[in-house]
């Protein structure tokens, strides 16, 4: 019994490191900005006043979902998607190594005018 409890202990203990270090696919529709979170559902998106979409899903550096009202009066460096709306609807609060990775469109016109590699997660200017 308490072998099969140290044998369970000792995979998570192996699997929880490789997890979070695991690459994570943006959507080619991802743009990079900066935000600063106002209130629950107001932000600053790239200077402009913007809001986030009902039912938005910000998640945080480890992947996990985040509230809007713990972020309120965060300035953070993010991918995000925008609805039909023109809401914010989808958030990913970058690491360093993804930050890293450039260029990224920052506007619909580059995205549309770059090509993107999904599996790579890399953008080429034309």
């Amino acid at each position: 019994m308490y072998r099969c409890l140290f044998v369970a202990i000792a995979t998570a203990a192996l699997v929880a490191p490789a997890a979070a270090q695991m690459q994570r696919h943006f959507p080619a529709t991802a743009l990079r900005g900066a935000i600063v979170v106002s209130s629950t559902s107001e932000i600053k998106l790239n200077g402009r006043a913007a809001q986030f979409a009902p039912g938005v899903r910000v998640r945080d550096q480890s992947n996990m979902i985040q509230l809007t009202g713990a972020l309120v009066g965060q300035r953070l460096r993010v991918n995000y998607t925008i609805d039909t709306s023109g809401l914010v609807k989808d958030v990913w609060i970058l690491r360093p190594e993804e930050e890293a990775m450039w260029p990224w469109p920052s506007t619909p016109e580059q995205a549309q005018s770059w090509s993107f590699d999904h599996g790579a997660q890399v953008w080429t200017k034309p």
